[in-house]
């Protein structure tokens, strides 16, 4: 694919985001797409946003469990940016016109305390270079119409990312067991999901470090202070105004969200 029309994607996409409108799958529309041509799209669609005046705070990563990789056909995860544009703070009410489809998902959040720069970089290397985990929400929400997506629709999408929140306190990673520690999602009160950090490719920690390598192999750092959502923990529960969700994480503690 040319660099001129990874560009324009990149713009539509980016268009897409701001007109709260949802467009064709580009998988579709162009069947010749590749994971790097995506990837590049991502680039330009992050790029119009820095351009608007957001910066990065963080990164994501997606597609961690096998039930997501089995349905997108892929073996690995994808990555996508985290901006200060996407942040709510915890409790905090979300309005559900700035989204288009979303869905929400219970993750571990990692904060940072020194950079992480692959290759080599192992989950015991995450974990001594963790400030803290928290209990998180990613709302994914995908400008492709109807979440018709192939692997290449999500990363070109900024791997589907919406909004996120972060929860109400900050634990030492090593003062809990992050493979075995229990995620209960609850949507108005009923309980929707439930999962476990081993969700996220075996141990969330095994997640960042798959990211640092990725990001490291394209000279970009994992950088002091960002925050990395390292995966959803379960299915993703659809949400819509009126909607209170609250997830709860073992060990770690919860963090709450509403849409009006």
């Amino acid at each position: 694919m040319k660099p001129e029309l990874q560009h324009t994607l990149g713009d539509e996409l980016y268009a897409a985001l701001h007109e709260r409108r949802a467009i064709a799958p580009l998988s579709e529309r162009h069947p010749e797409i590749t994971i790097a041509d995506a990837y590049a799209i991502q680039q330009r669609m992050l790029a119009r946003r820095l351009t608007a005046g957001e910066r990065v705070v963080g990164k994501k990563i997606g597609v961690t469990s096998k039930a997501v990789m089995d349905m997108l056909g892929v073996f690995q995860p994808d990555f996508g940016w985290l901006t200060d544009g996407m942040v709510f703070n915890e409790g905090q009410a979300v309005p559900a016109a700035t989204l288009i489809q979303p869905k929400a998902e219970g993750e571990i959040a990692f904060v940072l305390k020194r950079a992480l720069k692959g290759p080599g970089v192992t989950a015991a290397d995450v974990l001594a270079a963790t400030e803290g985990v928290m209990a998180c929400f990613e709302i994914v929400d995908s400008r492709i119409r109807d979440w018709k997506i192939r692997i290449e629709d999500t990363v070109a999408d900024n791997a589907s990312c919406g909004v996120f929140v972060l929860g109400d306190r900050l634990v030492d990673p090593r003062d809990v067991d992050l493979a075995t520690c229990g995620m209960v999602l609850e949507k108005n009160g009923e309980i929707v999901a439930t999962g476990a950090g081993a969700a996220a490719l075996g141990h969330p920690a095994n997640a960042v470090a798959w990211l640092a390598n990725t990001l490291g192999a394209l000279g970009i750092a994992l950088e002091a202070g960002e925050v990395v959502l390292s995966g959803s923990l379960a299915a993703m529960v659809p949400v819509q105004a009126g909607d209170d969700l609250r997830v709860t994480i073992g060990g770690i503690g919860g963090c709450s969200v509403r849409f009006i």
